[in-house]
Order: structure tokens, then sequence, then C-alpha cells
């Protein structure tokens, strides 16, 4: 009780206990003084990307289900392009792993790269990268093996 009583005093001076908390998940264990104010929590304030679509806009929801279908669907394509290799599967694999890899660097982008000229110059880079590994992927499927055949001659040795 009288750890009680000792933590009250503490949390007139500017700080919650975390064993005082009514629930212990939804808040940060430690805010200072200066956030306990503030009708949000000090953790609502972190975000991972900037919102690049206005609010209420269901174009992030979107993308983000399409990422999954993409996913999902690369998965599926190996055994088919395994078991039943040709131009449609090596077409295929070329746009899915060229989209899948463009989405992927773009989340890199948005993460890790800030001002606005840094930005467009890496999202055209980006673009230029993707485009020229579409055609590379695409000529190779065209004037060679394609890529299931290619893949079943490196495991074949």
């Amino acid at each position: 009780m009288a750890s009680v009583v000792r933590l009250s005093c503490v949390c007139r001076r500017g700080f919650k206990p975390l064993f005082y908390q009514s629930t212990l998940l939804p808040r940060p264990l430690a805010i200072p003084h200066k956030y306990q104010e503030q009708p949000h929590l000090l953790t609502a304030r972190i975000h991972a990307s900037q919102a690049l679509y206005g609010p209420g806009s269901k174009a992030a929801s979107l993308h983000w289900t399409a990422e999954r279908v993409l996913s999902i669907l690369l998965l599926s394509m190996g055994p088919v392009a395994y078991f039943n290799p040709g131009p449609v599967i090596d077409y295929s694999l070329a746009a899915a792993l060229t989209l899948h890899g463009h989405w992927g660097l773009g989340q890199v982008l948005t993460d890790y790269v800030h001002g606005e000229s840094k930005i467009k110059a890496a999202k055209a880079s980006l673009f230029l990268l993707s485009t020229v590994t579409f055609a590379g992927l695409c000529y190779f499927n065209y004037n060679d093996v394609g890529i299931c055949k290619a893949v079943a001659l490196l495991w074949s040795k």
C-alpha cells in the first residue's frame, strides 16, 4: 500500500508509473510531462511513411491489396513455371517480378529519401531501373531460352 501512495506522489510530478495505470498495452511506458496534456498518445505521432493520398482516399488500401495479391501470385507462379514452362509464363514472370521489385524499392525510397529534389531524382531513377529491367527480361525471353528454362538449366548443372 505504501508503494501506491509513493506512486501517487510521483504522478503529481509529471510521470505516470507503469503499474498505476488502468491498462498497460495501449500506452507507452514513459511519457514526458509536456506530452501528457495533449489529447493524443505519444506513440500516435510516429508515422512509417508519408501520406501520398488525400484523406478518405482508398488508393493506398487498394495499393496494399494489390501488393499482397501480386506476392501470392508470384508464389503460385513458381510451381506453374516448373511444371509448365512457356512464353506466357516467361512474360508473366517478367512483368510480375519487375512490378514486385518496383513497388518494394518504391517503399524503400519513401522511407529513406527525404527532400523534394532528392525524391524526384530517386523516383525517376526507379522508373528508369524498372523500365530497363522489364525490357531486359523481355529481350531475354524473346532472344534466348526464357526465364523458366534458364532457371531449369541453372538447377540441372
